[in-house]
């Protein structure tokens, strides 16, 4: 349980390399396989023994769950199906259930989907956000499933949350620092961070946290190297690593990751690159929503 793995991404075109970091360490990515079909713009989520990449666009809308093995490097396989083709949908999950939540089609949605991740099939509908949205940041514990902001008719301050064993509608928890989309999630199993984003027309590079059991409103946490937007991010219980993302400068799609201690507050540190410059989805065997 020690591996973040990053999938799909567009960098002139669109991508379905899959690699992974080992979270104890730093360095470059390594080679992992390839998603069943290239896209970017996924989500990714999973348990300890399985990453799941779900919807995204190649640039056509996709609903495309698929799924791989996070201790073993090899090919993506079918999953089953989205309820809808969605782009910039956000995900989270505990150990035993996925939550893939907003994200376009090819307005802003507010549904809320979900899967069980050891076995396959479609997603079920779980309840709806409070508000509609795409390119939420999203993150979890054992317990809760968390977003945070997003886009809709504007940028989102908006932070509510689910119980993740249960089906319903999302509840308020509180607000970011600053209203955003575009950002990217991830937690131990205590906190969680909303890394980035974009408020148009610039980049962010702020980092927000929360404290994922008790609702509030996110507090400064520190900055990324360099705003940007459409990154992934992933998780092990202490370390959160931002891995990709438009950083707004010509090629846009960047091969930066950077790392956090989550249990403590402060910038960003160099952690290696990408295998491939990427917009979005990643998943780790050993992140905060895993008991």
């Amino acid at each position: 349980r020690t591996r973040g793995v990053g999938g799909g991404g567009y960098d002139g075109g669109t991508d379905d390399k899959i690699d992974f970091v080992t979270f104890s360490s730093t360095g470059n990515a390594v080679d992992f396989g390839n998603l069943s079909v290239a896209r970017f713009s996924a989500a990714g989520m999973g348990d300890d023994i399985r990453g799941i990449f779900s919807g995204g666009a190649t640039p056509t809308y996709k609903d495309v769950i698929d799924y791989i093995t996070i201790a073993q490097s090899g090919n993506a396989v079918d999953f089953g199906n989205l309820t809808a083709a969605t782009y910039q949908p956000a995900a989270c999950s505990s150990s035993t259930r996925g939550i893939i939540g907003g994200g376009a089609n090819p307005s802003a949605t507010n549904t809320i989907q979900f899967v069980t991740i050891r076995t396959t099939g479609n997603a079920s509908d779980f309840g709806d956000l409070t508000e509609k949205r795409d390119g939420g940041g999203v993150c979890s514990s054992p317990i809760r499933g968390v977003c945070g902001g997003g886009f809709h008719t504007g940028n989102s301050d908006v932070i509510d949350f689910v119980t993740i064993a249960t089906t319903g509608n999302a509840t308020d928890f509180g607000n970011l620092t600053a209203a955003r989309t575009q950002a990217t999630g991830c937690a131990s199993a205590t906190r969680g961070l909303f890394m980035g984003g974009r408020i148009a027309p610039n980049n962010k590079s702020e980092i927000d946290f929360i404290t994922i059991a008790s609702e509030g409103n996110a507090q400064d946490f520190g900055d990324l190297s360099e705003g940007r937007n459409q990154a992934s991010a992933t998780a092990s219980q202490t370390r959160g690593v931002q891995i990709g993302g438009n950083n707004g400068t010509s090629p846009y799609n960047s091969n930066t990751m950077e790392f956090v201690t989550i249990a403590s507050t402060g910038n960003t540190t160099d952690f290696g690159d990408t295998y491939q410059a990427r917009t979005r989805a990643s998943c780790s065997d050993s992140h905060g929503g895993l008991s």
